[in-house]
């Protein structure tokens, strides 16, 4: 039997979560590492205003936004106090309930260095409420199926018209932030209709080409938009890209 005693203590052991801490002190922990996974979600290389961190945070469930303070995450960056929840068994191996605590963790976001988990750091939670953020600003909707229906059909044999395009596109009466963009190669009109929706790197856009025999309108795939990619450009209506592999 003696051979049972070793793995049955390591056991107990091991049920009793982190030796010599009390269950709250464990779920203190657990808020802690939920603050720190708030972080990992919220951050990323970019410079952002510094309400536009907070509201990210904010949008992640069991994080309420306690705090916001700085400009934007360049330079000094922007510090969170974030509040989350943590849980433990509440009596060790053999609980029946567990207990919850609610706790205050200050982060720094900063572009200047790279995010690190451990500069996370308990803190009294402030006074008052969570922080409300309304939502976020809406990009206006590119109207695909207005502009194919309004777009001119060119025969085969024939030339495309850029003025007669250009028209197309203004009857629609298209909200201003859409930008548009034409261009002509040979007898074939290529038309972008684009959007960049508020902090993202990835625009919206529509493509349309007018040729002789078939006018064509479509979406480009998202890699092929995201910022710095040609897919949002006359030059791919006119000569389209290749789809990603």
């Amino acid at each position: 039997m003696r051979r049972f005693v070793i793995p049955l203590v390591a056991l107990l052991a091991a049920g009793c979560g982190q030796l010599g801490q009390s269950p709250e002190s464990v779920a203190a922990d657990d808020a802690r590492k939920a603050a720190e996974r708030a972080g990992d979600r919220a951050y990323d290389s970019r410079v952002r205003p510094a309400r536009d961190m907070g509201h990210r945070a904010a949008d992640l469930d069991g994080v309420e936004v306690m705090r916001v303070t700085g400009v934007s995450t360049a330079g000094d960056g922007v510090r969170l106090v974030l509040r989350t929840s943590g849980t433990a068994p509440d009596g060790g191996w053999f609980a029946t309930s567990t207990i919850t605590v609610r706790r205050c963790f200050e982060l720094r976001f900063s572009t200047s260095t790279e995010w690190q988990r451990y500069g996370t750091r308990q803190v009294a939670c402030p006074a008052g409420g969570p922080l409300a953020f309304g939502p976020w600003p809406k990009a206006p909707e590119i109207p695909s199926e207005r502009l194919r229906k309004a777009l001119p059909r060119v025969p085969k044999g024939g030339r495309a018209d850029e003025a007669k395009v250009r028209a197309a596109v203004g009857s629609l009466r298209l909200d201003p932030a859409i930008r548009r963009e034409f261009a002509t190669k040979g007898d074939v009109v290529g038309v972008v209709l684009s959007v960049k929706p508020y902090g993202s790197d990835v625009f919206d856009c529509v493509l349309a080409r007018v040729a002789p025999g078939r006018t064509s309108v479509w979406t480009p795939p998202r890699v092929q938009r995201t910022a710095g990619e040609a897919g949002c450009s006359a030059g791919n209506a006119i000569d389209p890209l290749p789809p990603p592999h």
